[in-house]
């Protein structure tokens, strides 16, 4: 697979579902240096369409059972995605995988509200809570010029199926909670969508040396807060 093939595969996907995406702020995505990509997640598009709206291929992080269930793991693997590992690996292997890639100066991508968005269908304009593990990677990462890069996704037209039963989900990822219930797994489609892109934070030797420190805590929660409100600002601005 060539470098730029997650790219290709992504446009074509978009418009094979003939999504229309509508970017703004182009002119704030980072060039010509490792980014960490840091979105909200409701669809199994988004990874495309993020690539797309920046036009560089991003290597996401995605779900541990996307990478055991039959054709999903391929899709998975053609974009470029790596899948997070089993519980007790799983940050570890992210981490390393994760710094891996950046100081190769490539784009990474996390999806940090975790599973229950995409397992738990909800409004367009709403975003949960963020998982930490994407600010302890980009502040504790050896890598020079580290753009995080938050960026919202805004539905304006979507499509909802049921497309697998949870049950059998379990069955491919036992250690997910949220696959232990009746029901199926939601997927969503947009049909147009508005990308919008964030103001950067540059990782700083600072915020490095704080991390160090008796300030790692709030260091950590800065940079999470600040990325979690950025987007929540973008996607009410999004979401006409």
């Amino acid at each position: 697979m060539s470098s730029d093939s997650p790219l290709q595969i992504s446009q074509f996907l978009l418009s094979t579902l003939s999504t229309r995406m509508y970017v703004y702020h182009e002119d704030r995505v980072p060039h010509d240096c490792p980014v960490l990509v840091v979105s909200n997640h409701r669809s199994v598009i988004d990874a495309p369409l993020l690539m797309g709206a920046i036009k560089r291929p991003i290597r996401f992080a995605c779900h541990h059972y996307m990478g055991q269930v039959p054709v999903m793991r391929e899709i998975v693997h053609q974009l470029g995605c790596f899948p997070l590992e089993a519980p007790e690996h799983r940050q570890k292997g992210f981490f390393e995988k994760a710094i891996q890639l950046l100081q190769h100066r490539q784009v990474v991508g996390v999806f940090p509200e975790g599973a229950k968005p995409m397992v738990q269908v909800t409004p367009p304009n709403k975003m949960g809570d963020f998982q930490r593990g994407f600010a302890h990677l980009a502040i504790r990462a050896p890598v020079k010029n580290l753009a995080v890069l938050p960026v919202a996704i805004a539905s304006l037209e979507e499509t909802t199926n049921s497309a697998v039963p949870l049950r059998l989900l379990s069955f491919f990822d036992p250690s997910e909670p949220l696959f232990d219930g009746p029901g199926w797994h939601p997927m969503v489609i947009y049909r147009r969508a508005n990308v919008l892109i964030g103001r950067p934070r540059w990782i700083s030797p600072q915020m490095r040396e704080q991390y160090q420190g008796k300030q790692a805590k709030s260091v950590v929660a800065d940079l999470s807060d600040y990325c979690h409100q950025e987007i929540a600002d973008l996607l009410r601005q999004g979401c006409y």
